[in-house]
């Protein structure tokens, strides 16, 4: 089957887009682009326009949100329940204590020494968030962030929106965060697992190191690798444990994960790595297929994880 495919930039990585009808494809990048737009808008910690910022400057009072922002915080927030606050949305404080105030291509970009000590998360329990209403209210001093799930998030919409008006296979991946609908091409979509992947890395240069067959649901890889930066040498990377504020320190470079939903992955591979050695077991015990890759490139599998690429 002849599928159309397209790849941009989007939300600081990569949006890949396929679909099985090539001629939807038009159509279904507008939607894709439109879900993106519509997710920075409401979640970007970089834009001062966003209802995120807007939200973190309102110093502990409630503010009305738009449908959509309450649905990604309502996502964030039922992520950290699920892991025992170890992917918690109110760690914005903590990677701007580490550098990471800004899109992550500048970051990068400074190499001084830090000023100010690491900031443990703010505690996601302290933010309430009023469905009914749309309102939101967030501790002063506290900040959201809601990078681990808005992309995940954004892909999930995506794929959903764009299967049902197009009414092809698709499968949308922003930049490792999967998701697939509908019906898929013969044999399913082939996905490549890499798990050494740095942020320069472009697309002809990355080997994967598996290849495996997805043919419902989401896929998610989770790593300290893509997006680290040094500051006045100090190796440093977003995956922050909440309670120091600092950078996890994994046994795990890599950790992969399938899942009903791409929020659901995302949420998995990314508790994975600050459980550090609980977490073939953690995964194991949710039924979660999983590869998990130690620093020395030795992997774990549990939950039926296909160990030479086969269709899941």
């Amino acid at each position: 089957m002849t599928t159309g495919a397209c790849t941009f930039k989007a939300l600081g990585t990569f949006a890949t887009l396929l679909v099985t009808d090539p001629g939807a494809l038009g159509g279904a990048r507008g939607l894709l682009v439109a879900e993106l737009d519509a997710v920075d808008a409401a979640c970007s910690r970089f834009r001062q326009d966003s209802e995120l910022c807007r939200i973190n400057r309102a110093g502990g009072r409630p503010v009305r949100v738009s449908p959509l922002f309450a649905e990604a915080l309502a996502t964030a927030l039922t992520a950290a329940s699920q892991t025992d606050g170890d992917v918690d949305p109110t760690c914005g404080l903590s990677l701007v204590r580490l550098g990471y105030d800004r899109d992550f291509a500048q970051v990068r970009l400074r190499t001084d020494p830090l000023r100010q000590p690491p900031m443990p998360a703010g505690g996601w329990r302290g933010v309430e968030l009023d469905s009914g209403r749309r309102q939101v209210r967030v501790p002063a001093g506290v900040m959201l962030d809601l990078g681990a799930t808005a992309k995940a998030l954004a892909a999930d919409r995506a794929a959903a929106a764009i299967q049902a008006a197009m009414g092809c296979g698709v499968l949308v991946n922003l930049g490792g965060d999967i998701r697939v609908a509908g019906r898929p091409p013969a044999g399913g979509w082939r996905v490549g697992i890499a798990d050494d992947v740095r942020f320069d890395a472009g697309a002809a240069a990355v080997e994967p190191s598996q290849v495996v067959v997805v043919s419902d649901g989401g896929l998610a890889t989770s790593s300290p690798l893509g997006r680290a930066w040094r500051r006045g040498g100090a190796g440093l990377h977003h995956i922050v444990h909440p309670a120091t504020g600092r950078p996890a320190d994994s046994c795990w470079r890599a950790v992969s994960v399938a899942a009903a939903s791409c929020v659901n992955a995302n949420t998995a591979s990314t508790a994975a790595i600050l459980k550090g050695e609980r977490a073939a077991g953690w995964l194991a015990g949710l039924g979660l297929p999983a590869r998990l890759v130690r620093h020395d490139g030795s992997a774990v599998t549990v939950a039926g994880w296909p160990r030479g690429g086969e269709q899941r």
